[in-house]
């Protein structure tokens, strides 16, 4: 009783505190939330659980439930993995949907969610193959938006990469220590037995998935592809000690997967037709985030300028010319900011162009 009184008296403040993170979303976020809240409840029917989740063993013929690749995202059986979800679902809705849009936000969502369920299979069929336990094609319930959470931890990484999450004894974890510390996290919380299996293998899946769509295919507003920035590698993930390493298995890969032809190497575009400025084109580099810090800080600096010139006005001159040098400042620096704007080198791709043959 104390505790459904407790439950009933914050009721409330949670409402007001959900409007204030779910009212400035798109529709697609709210119904994505509230799809969630269904399927938390819809979890309590055992059947139901086996019909949506994805289950290894029913998904390929005979039981063929490839419908639940699609829905295995919508249903988690705790309150707590609920909370979780729509906090992340409305971090989205603020964060990363202003700078995507509305129908790429949706495209990495179904793309994570489904590649995360599809991946997952695969490997509990190699651990049956490799075992013979039937409890990890029957038992096993691949459900929820654990692997989407990890994949958005790795694009706040993309675009808030310094920004300071928690501060510790030990050191300041960023947004770029994240998706590495879920993921140990996540390991240690199943072998303790905190966690089902599942779990780690939804994180682990839905970081690399994240990263390999965020580095390589997904594609921007100026026509580009992925984002081949230095402190966007495989190897950033981890600390600086094992960067070289992995830097070294993580190339070996690239390697592979363009010779197979599933990647391509970044290729270099020198576009001079321009009269006023020359265009240096490198794939990836010129990210939505790099043109919104230019914006802000564009913005900040005419808002230092308005001050000073309302700070001198508001003071008695001592001469007629002290107004006209405010001016001129404010001209001078109006310029110079438009002349590093004309100057300002963009960065795109071109994967039309192919080396030419030395043959």
């Amino acid at each position: 009783m104390a505790a459904l009184k407790t439950i009933h008296r914050n009721v409330p403040y949670l409402k007001q505190q959900l409007s204030a993170l779910l009212g400035n979303t798109s529709p697609s976020v709210k119904i994505v939330c509230l799809m969630v809240l269904i399927g938390y409840f819809v979890s309590f029917y055992e059947p139901a659980v086996r019909f949506l989740t994805v289950t290894p063993g029913y998904v390929f013929p005979p039981g063929f439930r490839i419908w639940t690749i699609f829905t295995h995202c919508f249903v988690e059986f705790h309150l707590w993995e609920v909370c979780v979800d729509v906090i992340t679902l409305g971090l989205c809705g603020k964060l990363i949907e202003p700078l995507w849009g509305k129908m790429e936000m949706l495209n990495f969502f179904t793309l994570i969610n489904t590649s995360v369920a599809f991946f997952g299979v695969f490997f509990y069929l190699a651990i049956y193959m490799a075992t013979f336990n039937t409890d990890v094609l029957f038992e096993v319930h691949i459900h929820g938006l654990s692997g989407y959470i990890a994949a958005v931890s790795v694009a706040v990484k993309q675009m808030m990469p310094d920004h300071v999450v928690i501060r510790t004894p030990l050191g300041k974890m960023t947004n770029r220590n994240v998706p590495l510390c879920v993921c140990v996290l996540s390991v240690i919380l199943y072998l303790i037995g905190l966690l089902t299996g599942a779990y780690p293998t939804m994180y682990i899946t839905g970081v690399v998935i994240g990263w390999l769509y965020l580095r390589f295919y997904q594609r921007h507003s100026n026509g580009t592809r992925g984002d081949m920035a230095d402190n966007f590698t495989f190897a950033s993930f981890f600390p600086t000690v094992m960067q070289p390493v992995i830097e070294i298995f993580s190339r070996g890969i690239y390697n592979l997967l363009v010779g197979l032809r599933i990647c391509r190497k970044p290729v270099r575009k020198y576009d001079v037709g321009a009269p006023t400025a020359i265009t240096i084109s490198l794939p990836g580099t010129d990210t939505q985030d790099a043109e919104r810090r230019r914006q802000i800080a564009l913005k900040a600096l005419s808002e230092r300028l308005s001050q000073q010139a309302d700070s001198g006005s508001s003071w008695p001159s001592l001469d007629d010319d002290s107004h006209s040098k405010i001016e001129g400042q404010a001209e001078q620096s109006s310029q110079s900011s438009n002349q590093a704007e004309a100057l300002t080198v963009s960065i795109e791709i071109d994967q039309s162009i192919t080396k030419p043959s030395t043959a």
